[in-house]
């Protein structure tokens, strides 16, 4: 029988690339998203990379909300019987102001989805996968866990660094309690998507500073790149149950490898995009 996995928030982007490499690895797949309209497109593109029919299914769901996430796992429950993986891939950035100039309904909703979100998601994935006896849950780092401060990044990275100790503290009660469940964390990098022109998926741009964009252009990667490095690792831990399992695609050697040879290697995703 084929295992499964259920990613959040991959309608697009990184979710949507984590998709397209479950299904090559010939995992069933299980997407979602609060965008209906794009989660239809989605998921009409990923049956027609399915090795076979029935291997990809699609609910609307908002992270944010604790009931959608449980329809998320009922209907993958009943589609494919059991789930190997949940990744709470979900997400939004922040517009590049300081906290006190971000609106309320911005700080909401970033904190919402980057953080309660992995929260419910991983409560509603781990209490069915301690029914079912395992189950691998992740999590998405970014920015702030690795304690880096940035103008115009706090709310971001105030939210990332506790995705971090959540999956840690999930870590040692999992451990503690003896539940058959893994948790662990991706680190995808920089990668270059709408995720950082269109910070709240709202269809409003932000332009970023040249200076940016040249670190962008140093160490970003397109999502296809990314998603294949994590799922590899992702589908490793299936089989090798690791507790606090770290996956991360722009390692610090990485990075300064980057750096030294920057000017040999240049690329401009931006001017690609335009």
């Amino acid at each position: 029988m084929n295992k499964t996995a259920v990613i959040t928030g991959s309608a697009r982007g990184l979710g949507f690339e984590m998709a397209k490499q479950f299904l090559a690895h010939k995992y069933n797949v299980s997407i979602c998203d609060v965008n209906k309209d794009a989660l239809k497109q989605a998921e009409a593109e990923l049956k027609k990379l399915a090795p076979k029919k029935g291997m990809v299914i699609a609910t609307p769901c908002d992270v944010t909300k604790l009931e959608d996430l449980e329809k998320l796992w009922a209907a993958s429950a009943k589609a494919f019987g059991e789930v190997d993986v949940w990744v709470n891939n979900a997400g939004v950035n922040q517009p590049m102001v300081p906290l006190w100039d971000l609106e309320q309904k911005t700080i909401d909703l970033l904190v919402d989805i980057d953080l309660k979100g992995a929260i419910y998601g991983s409560k509603v994935a781990i209490a069915h996968m301690k029914e079912q006896g395992h189950g691998c849950v992740y999590c998405i780092e970014g920015f702030g866990a690795d304690d880096a401060t940035q103008l115009g990044l706090t709310a971001y990275g105030a939210s990332k660094k506790g995705v971090q100790y959540l999956v840690r503290g999930l870590a040692t009660e999992l451990k503690k309690t003896e539940t058959p469940v893994q948790v662990g964390r991706l680190n995808p990098g920089i990668m270059i998507t709408n995720f950082i022109t269109h910070p709240l998926g709202d269809g409003k741009e932000m332009e970023l500073e040249e200076r940016t964009k040249k670190v962008y252009n140093i160490l970003g990667d397109y999502p296809d790149v990314v998603a294949k490095f994590l799922v590899k690792g992702m589908v490793k831990n299936v089989k090798a149950k690791k507790q606090d399992d770290y996956i991360a695609w722009l390692t610090t050697k990485k990075a300064a490898w980057r750096f030294m040879t920057a000017a040999f290697n240049k690329r401009d995703f931006f001017a690609e995009e335009n």
